[in-house]
């Protein structure tokens, strides 16, 4: 071979290379890590359902991954797949002492759901008679999810019926620090549970995958006389008590395959204090641990995902919410629980919301609806990709996450860049088969902040022999699909 051919030969291969980059960040994606396997995404269906729960096209936004024509612009669909059904605390109707609900003066309509309501004309009127006068709003917002792939649903409350509390009040015993269940219907909280969940399966054909009895336990705020929602305290002991019955319950109605999860706390170290403080019986019978995203960026996620996880329990972030609509907040939490937390699921709290908190800007009260905000396509980088079945994985640094589906061998990176303009590289070289050099690496960017570019595909990323890399804008996320890689 002569030296022009040698030379041009050399030529040809580097430039199917692709050009050589320098990169600002090099993150190395680590199969050997297990996190668990994704269940899914979701969101609750209080109070947002209520409002809005005959709306099919919000159906289609949630719970498919369509493209859905919404208020004059195309929005690419969540794919969620988790609803949690909220069974209501309130009604207007008296008790046989003829006593009536004490309501906050505070709460609004949109946040009073109703209950399922007892015959108290029947010989036992705290068996299974009963007054089916739903929510019908948010049943219906259920069967269409459903109808659309939604596969794990959970029954959870905010607060045991009125006329089960001390005060007669659902939002709250009068200081806010008391347990306000009284402790003559420990039971009867769990009999109403299983109840609902008993008629939902043989009237409605929806078995709960879980059942929580507890929402944000060990707060203080729930004060009735001034509270703005259902809400209720309770201590660690009595969480204990209801447990079991609630356990027991679920059983004696055939229902041996919910689980009971607990205890939706508010905070990360709120859950440890409450898990480690709930008897062995307790844990026994709890199939799952629930905890809320409230406290942001603080708290030991990696203590709670520890204990937990140490007693083999699944984990899931079953509420988390903020009033960034920019997207910002919302990143950087997700990734610190993917990184910290491992939950095989994740909940946002209400994806129709006042500005800010709501994915899409909405009024309850009103029955108005807006337009979604960054936040929204914030989400469905992680929501449209990270799909159940999927291996959780190590993303190899604080600002990526990785998933892989192993029937399809597609690796699923999302990644976000927080410092100025910079070129981030991703090594792929301790996967067995890398995915195929030369090979397409398909992308989407979303700019987070008030505005710019929302959720938009590109085709111009290629898998340079065991790595590839991106330029990343400041405050940008993007999701990365690599097909053909084995572990």
């Amino acid at each position: 071979m002569t030296l022009f051919c040698a030379l041009l030969t050399l030529a040809v291969a580097l430039l199917s290379a692709g050009p050589a980059v320098l990169a600002d960040q090099t993150t190395t994606i680590n199969p050997s890590a297990n996190f668990g396997t994704w269940e899914g995404w979701g969101t609750s269906l209080a109070w947002w359902a209520k409002a809005f729960g005959t709306q099919t096209v919000l159906a289609d936004i949630f719970f498919t991954r369509n493209s859905v024509s919404f208020n004059g612009r195309t929005l690419p669909g969540l794919g969620l797949n988790v609803i949690r059904y909220n069974a209501g605390a309130s009604s207007t109707n008296k008790d046989p002492d003829g006593d009536s609900m004490v309501k906050s003066p505070n709460i609004k309509a949109s946040r009073q759901i109703d209950t399922f309501w007892p015959d108290w004309t029947s010989t036992d009127p705290n068996s299974s008679s009963w007054t089916w006068t739903v929510d019908a709003n948010q049943r219906n917002m259920m069967t269409l999810a459903i109808a659309r792939g939604a596969n794990l649903v959970e029954l959870f409350s905010n607060s045991p019926v009125w006329w089960m509390c001390y005060n007669l009040n659902p939002s709250g015993s009068q200081s806010g620090s008391t347990d306000n269940l009284e402790s003559w219907n420990y039971d009867q909280h769990a009999i109403y549970l299983a109840n609902v969940a008993q008629y939902a399966a043989t009237h409605w054909n929806v078995t709960f995958t879980s059942v929580e009895a507890f929402n944000e336990p060990s707060a203080t705020y729930w004060v009735g006389p001034t509270g703005t929602q259902e809400g209720c305290h309770f201590d660690v002991s009595t969480m204990s008590t209801v447990i079991g019955f609630l356990r027991s319950e679920l059983n004696s109605r055939g229902l041996t395959k919910t689980i009971v999860s607990a205890s939706d706390e508010e905070t990360y170290d709120l859950a440890i204090s409450t898990f480690n403080g709930l008897t062995s019986t307790a844990l026994s019978n709890v199939g799952r641990i629930n905890v809320h995203g409230y406290q942001g960026g603080g708290g030991r996620r990696d203590v709670l995902y520890a204990d937990v996880s140490g007693k083999g329990k699944k984990l899931w972030n079953s509420e988390y919410g903020d009033s960034d609509g920019t997207g910002s907040s919302l990143a950087s939490n997700l990734i610190l629980d993917f990184v910290w937390l491992h939950p095989t699921a994740w909940v946002y709290w209400q994806v129709l919301d006042v500005s800010g908190w709501g994915l899409i800007t909405a009024d309850d009260d009103a029955k108005t609806t807006g337009a979604p905000s960054q936040k929204y396509f914030v989400l469905a980088q992680f929501t449209r990709h990270i799909r159940p079945g999927m291996r959780i994985i190590d993303g190899g640094s604080s600002n990526t996450v990785s998933a892989y589906d192993a029937s399809a061998k597609k690796l699923v990176i999302v990644a976000v860049n927080w410092s100025s303009a910079q070129t981030i590289n991703f090594d792929l070289s301790k996967f067995s088969t890398p995915g195929t050099n030369g090979a397409l690496v398909q992308r989407w960017a979303t700019q987070i902040g008030s505005s710019g570019t929302q959720y938009t595909a590109f085709n111009d990323t290629f898998i340079s022999g065991t790595k590839f890399w991106s330029n990343f804008g400041q405050n940008v996320i993007m999701t990365f699909e690599v097909q053909n890689v084995v572990m």
